[in-house]
């Protein structure tokens, strides 16, 4: 029989470590993406509940089993493994990871809104005391020019707290009273006082404050940590192997709980005796271009409670008033149409080619308190585009993007209806506004747009470097027709810059050249496939889409920002071996850097809310 236990996260923690807690080599490796990690951590800085894990007991291995990702151990020889971890995984790989730090481009933070010395007294974040203590990440990426691993001040223990930001491997279970004291010790060295300075026992005994507030304050979190219970259901190990994996299977795959939007219905129909799927299935026949950005039932929850005022999250839906939703209901069907006709106008035409769904209920909102036509309409159209791009190309919805969200959506709504500051005599700017706040929030630069992976994964970069290429009309390299609402179904992510050449070289090179970065992106609608042989980029294009004269070349490319002339780089017909690869590897790495280029200056415009051509970035490219 199986049987239900607790067992603290100290506990765990200690027995990944000494190996005795492995996973049967089915399962799959890890899966889980930077904000449900975080999602996981907060659920455990909060000492709030988590599901339960499922345990086969171990006395001869039933399975091929391996250790949690980089819980790798050279104890010789092995140590004996007690227990096959059946479900939890993910849960478990991502806590031992986030408790070492050791993911390669992202870095784990416990932000600590208490010593964040970037909130100046009158920020709307301060004000409102909505982000709290809570667990985000940073991206991190190599400088080209000198290798480091960037952001610099992610490695700085002064930085982080200046930013309110912990490292979360200080939150490990293990004695580390050393490196912890150590690293405070670092993240307050400029206010320790030096001798002989004027009042120099009373500024000392402020630093001393400082630290031992600081030192408990972490402590508090190491502590809910370590007591925190992860509970388990086991099984013994005198379940069969079949047993086993039929209890995994139905684990994994049976489960459907009642949804957040199925007990919303009930309690509007409870209430107002109006039926919620009735007037959502009316809205998508009416309105069929909002559903292609998210569910409908997200967009109707989450615009609903931002026009409440509330957090557009669980726990705003939960708090919102049900009666208002549906008498809300038409002034928020205006506010979704409007916010699709604007994404439209933006050359973003549905939830795949979407960077993030967070901007949708904010920018519907809004618009229920824009008119439709007049100099604030103008003005306000010219704001929700900053936001948008903003959006895009800052961090800022990388971490708790609800919380952030309803800030943004509060000030913004301020600066639309002239209101003035919470407790404050003056009206909102945009300088009061975080995500348009380029101190806290600047826009990512080229070296950082160089690296960023394939838009077709979810990274909002990697979808903004493609939507600023659609934004110009993104022109079909075969047919010459631009990017629209009917099309958009019909294209597909295309290597610019050939991936057969880039493997090419990797081979002889015996390198990994990345030929699938966002920067190497185009949206057409050709699958043809052709050999490549020893042809240079832009002679395998003219070829492959039979272009007809330069004119053509021109247009076509020019409309998806992509440099021509480092196309023209190669011909490489009289070489092979290691030097076509070091060619074909300098000009790949030309080629991007002048993309990343252009697409910064457009970035840079789009950010600023201006109208832009094309020919104003080419132009600028000349000058």
């Amino acid at each position: 029989m199986s049987e239900a236990r607790n067992r603290s996260l100290e506990l765990w923690y200690n027995r990944v470590k000494g190996g005795e807690i492995k996973l049967p080599r089915f399962q799959r490796f890890e899966a889980w993406d930077n904000n449900r990690i975080c999602s996981l951590l907060n659920m455990i800085v909060h000492d709030l509940p988590l599901g339960i894990t499922l345990l086969l007991e171990v006395d001869t291995e039933k399975f091929i089993s391996r250790y949690l990702v980089t819980a790798e151990i050279e104890i010789q020889p092995p140590p004996r493994v007690f227990e096959h971890l059946l479900d939890g995984q993910q849960r478990l790989t991502s806590i031992w990871r986030a408790l070492h730090n050791n993911y390669e481009w992202e870095k784990y933070f416990l932000y600590l809104k208490e010593f964040d010395s970037t909130i100046n007294s009158e920020d709307i974040e301060n004000e409102l005391g909505e982000i709290a203590d809570e667990v985000i990440w940073e991206g991190r990426w190599r400088n080209k020019k000198n290798g480091n691993l960037m952001p610099i001040w992610a490695d700085k223990p002064e930085e982080c707290l200046k930013r309110g930001y912990i490292p979360f491997e200080l939150l490990r279970p293990e004695d580390i009273n050393t490196e912890l004291e150590e690293w405070i010790d670092a993240a307050l060295v400029s206010k320790k006082p030096k001798s002989g300075i004027e009042d120099f026992e009373i500024e000392y005994k402020k630093y001393s404050n400082e630290k031992i507030k600081l030192l408990n304050l972490i402590n508090k979190f190491r502590v809910i940590i370590n007591k925190y219970n992860l509970p388990f259901l086991s099984l013994p190990s005198s379940t069969t192997k079949n047993t086993a994996l039929n209890v995994f299977i139905n684990m994994n795959t049976n489960s459907k709980p009642l949804s957040q939007y199925d007990i919303i219905v009930a309690e509007i129909e409870g209430l107002k005796d109006t039926s919620l799927h009735d007037l959502q299935t009316q809205l998508n026949i009416n309105h069929p271009s909002i559903g292609r950005y998210n569910d409908l039932s997200y967009l109707i929850l989450y615009t609903s409670a931002l026009m409440q005022e509330k957090i557009p999250n669980s726990a705003g839906i939960w708090e919102m008033d049900k009666e208002k939703v549906v008498e809300n209901w038409d002034k928020m069907v205006i506010g979704l149409s409007r916010m699709a006709k604007f994404l439209e106008s933006q050359n973003i035409f549905d939830n795949q080619r979407l960077p993030t769904n967070t901007v949708l209920s904010v920018i519907a909102s809004l618009f229920t308190h824009i008119p439709e036509v007049g100099d604030k309409a103008g003005q306000s159209g010219i704001l929700l585009k900053k936001y948008l791009w903003s959006s895009f190309f800052t961090d800022r919805y990388e971490n708790s993007s609800a919380s952030r969200a309803y800030v943004d959506y509060i000030a913004l709504l301020g600066i639309i209806n002239n209101k003035n500051k919470i407790n404050s005599a003056s009206q909102y700017l945009e300088i009061d506004v975080p995500i348009l706040n380029r101190v806290n929030y600047p826009i990512a630069k080229e070296e950082q747009l160089i690296n960023i992976p394939w838009p077709k994964n979810s990274s909002i970069r990697g979808r903004g470097i493609l939507a600023v290429a659609n934004y110009f009309g993104a022109f079909d390299f075969a047919d010459g027709s631009a990017i629209n609402i009917s099309n958009i179904g019909n294209r597909e992510y295309h290597h610019i810059f050939p991936d057969a050449l880039i493997l090419e070289a990797n081979e002889s090179l015996n390198e990994q050249i990345v030929s699938s970065v966002a920067l190497n992106c185009a949206l057409i609608t050709n699958n043809t496939n052709r050999v490549i042989g020893r042809k240079n980029p832009l002679n395998y294009l003219k070829e492959r889409f039979k272009w007809a004269n330069e004119t053509i070349v021109m247009q076509r490319l020019n409309s998806h920002l992509i440099p021509i002339e480092e196309l023209k780089a190669g011909d490489y017909e009289e070489l092979s071996g290691k030097v076509k690869a070091e060619k074909i590897k300098k000009d790949y790495e030309e080629f991007l850097t002048k993309r990343a280029k252009m697409i910064s200056k457009a970035v840079g415009k789009l950010t600023q809310g201006e109208d832009i051509y094309v020919t104003d970035i080419l132009n600028s490219e000349l000058n």
